[in-house]
C-alpha cells in the first residue's frame, strides 16, 4: 500500500492560518489539526489526554478496515499515551451511511465501542437489518437509536468526514493520519507503532 504525505495548504471550509512549524516541509495548518482532533462528535479510544494522536477515516462495509481492529486494540494497549481519533467516513453507499449514523448515535449512550467492534466483526455487510441486529445484541434502544441517527451532531461529524477528505485529498477507507503524515490501506502493527513514532517525532512529543 502506498504512503501518502498529505496536501495540507489550507483551503475550502477552513480559513488560512500562518504555519505555525516552517522548520517542517509539509506542516498542518492548525485549524485543520484542531478539526481532525479535537471535534467533539468524533469517538475517541485510548487515553483522551495523550501525547500524539493517531486519526482513522473508515467504513464499517471495508475489509481492511475490519481487519485493523485487532491492530488498533494492541497499539491502545500498549501504547498509554496514545489517542485514537475515529472519523466516520461512510464511502460504501447507503448501508455503510447507515451504519455509521447508528453508531454515531450510539456515542451518548455509553456503548459505543460495542457497537463498533460488533459492527466490524459481523458477517455480511453493513445495511439496515444487520446494524440493528448488532444494535440489538448490545443492548441498545433501537427506537432512541433510529431517532439519534438524524441528530445535528451525527449530521455534523459525517458531513465533516467528506469534506476534511475531498480537502486531504484522501483516496479510500482506511486512511490513518498521525503528526503530518497519512497513510492508506491496511497495515501491521509494526508500521503502526512506527506511523505513531514518526508522529511523536514530528510533533515533538
Amino acid at each position: 500500500m502506498p504512503t501518502r504525505r498529505l496536501l495540507l495548504a489550507s483551503a475550502g471550509a477552513f480559513a488560512a492560518l500562518p504555519a505555525l512549524a516552517q522548520d517542517r516541509p509539509n506542516p498542518m495548518p492548525a485549524d485543520l489539526r484542531r478539526a481532525l482532533e479535537r471535534d467533539p462528535t468524533a469517538p475517541v479510544l485510548g487515553n483522551p489526554q495523550g501525547d500524539i494522536t493517531l486519526t482513522e477515516f473508515f467504513d464499517y462495509n471495508c475489509d481492511y478496515c475490519r481487519s485493523m481492529l485487532p491492530v488498533i486494540q494492541q497499539l491502545v494497549s500498549s501504547d498509554p499515551q496514545l489517542r485514537v481519533v475515529y472519523r466516520e467516513w461512510p464511502v460504501f453507499g447507503p448501508g455503510s451511511d447507515f451504519a455509521a449514523r447508528a453508531s454515531l448515535a450510539a456515542l451518548p449512550t455509553g456503548k459505543y465501542w460495542q457497537f463498533h467492534a460488533g459492527l466490524l466483526t459481523m458477517r455480511g455487510r453493513a445495511e439496515e437489518a444487520t446494524v440493528m441486529r448488532v444494535a440489538r445484541k448490545v443492548g441498545l434502544d433501537e427506537a432512541r437509536l433510529r431517532r439519534d441517527m438524524d441528530s445535528e451532531p451525527v449530521e455534523r461529524h459525517i458531513s465533516m468526514s467528506h469534506l476534511m477528505a475531498e480537502h486531504m485529498g484522501l483516496v479510500g477507507t482506511p486512511t490513518f493520519i498521525c503528526g503530518d503524515e497519512a497513510v492508506f490501506g491496511g497495515r501491521t502493527l509494526e508500521e503502526m507503532r512506527a506511523l505513531i513514532e514518526r508522529g511523536r517525532r514530528t510533533m515533538g512529543a
